[in-house]
């Protein structure tokens, strides 16, 4: 054979025997709609751009991702690499059973002072602060709209159909009637379940849309089926930036977070790494994606990096933060079990 032939058929095999990064790729679960949308543009397709890494996502509400990870582990067959898990539901028993310890990616970052506080620890890497909030069409109140969960449930002062979410996480639905009880924010924590649903029981009559993702509570809110309701504040932001005429209020509204969770025998596992480094190395994108979230980035430099009117947004702002709700995780997480019980039962009823 030609010494130049067997040089090209030597190159070839060499070739095929190394992975290219077109074959490259990370799956990563999501929620889907907005938040998708923002990831894809500013760190998802960036993220491929320079790696060649591409960036498969499926989409489904939390609690399927979840329940989709715990059937993974179960069978053995991991196919996702990613997902977000609730800043709660992290600091479970669950989740240290499904997602990797990532004390060790962490270590890295100790002395990385740009960080909010525990932005990077065990449970996962910090995709950013949000809050479960109300929120009201102001063309039906357009003065002196709804401003906190009793006036929520009073619908006499304040018709019309509401939204509540229905996706098995229950304690903000019943900490809301608690609240709209009379109960101070000091003592919401062990959950009073029973006089919870005993008030939700005056106000199932009105609600007109029990949503399960984010996407139903904006599309619900762009038909009419509801005028007042509990949804995430990035779904909110989202709503207004379409000019949905829609106003919100922060005082008891509940801080949540979400985290990065690397998933047990990922088989993409250095891929997914490698993301969770380049999401942390780029605050100007995480101020863009929290910019229209209105969620509050990881790095204190993401968010100086943020417009004025968005950064006054956020829910850690100090003059915000005071009036939030934040919620007893490790109470909530030793009572699910129940709290999903007796919620199903008062659905059923």
């Amino acid at each position: 054979m030609h010494l130049r032939s067997v040089a090209c058929l030597l190159a070839f095999t060499i070739a095929a025997a190394q992975p290219s990064f077109a074959d490259e790729q990370i799956v990563i679960a999501t929620t889907g709609g907005t938040w998708e949308r923002q990831m894809r543009e500013h760190f998802f397709d960036p993220f491929t751009k320079e790696t060649g890494i591409k960036v498969v996502t499926v989409s489904g509400t939390g609690a399927e991702n979840v329940a989709r990870v715990k059937a993974m582990a179960a069978t053995g067959k991991v196919e996702w690499d990613l997902y977000q898990a609730g800043e709660i539901q992290a600091a479970s028993e669950l989740h240290r059973s499904l997602n990797e310890d990532m004390t060790a990616f962490c270590s890295d970052y100790v002395t990385d002072k740009d960080l909010l506080s525990d932005a990077c620890n065990p449970s996962g890497v910090l995709f950013g602060y949000g809050t479960t909030l109300m929120v009201y069409n102001t063309e039906s109140f357009p003065k002196d709209g709804p401003a906190n969960w009793k006036d929520f449930f009073d619908v006499d002062r304040f018709p019309g159909p509401r939204a509540l979410p229905n996706f098995n996480d229950p304690w903000r639905v019943m900490a809301a009637a608690l609240l709209a009880d009379g109960v101070e924010p000091k003592d919401l924590f062990p959950l009073d379940i029973d006089r919870a649903l005993k008030r939700l029981n005056d106000l199932r009559p009105h609600i007109g849309l029990w949503w399960k993702t984010g996407d139903q509570s904006t599309q619900g809110f762009r038909t009419g089926e509801y005028v007042i309701g509990q949804i995430w504040q990035t779904r909110a932001a989202a709503l207004k930036q379409e000019g949905q005429p829609l106003a919100w209020r922060q005082d008891q509204a509940f801080l949540v977070g979400d985290r990065w969770a690397l998933i047990k025998n990922a088989p993409n596992r250095d891929n997914a790494i490698r993301f969770l480094r380049y999401f942390l190395d780029h605050p100007q994108a995480q101020a863009k994606v929290c910019e229209a979230l209105t969620c509050t980035p990881a790095r204190y430099s993401a968010a100086a990096a943020m417009g004025e009117a968005a950064r006054a947004m956020v829910p850690t702002s100090p003059e915000v933060f005071s009036r939030l709700i934040k919620p007893d995780a490790a109470w909530i997480n030793t009572h699910t079990q129940l709290l999903i019980e007796r919620w199903n039962e008062w659905n059923q009823q």
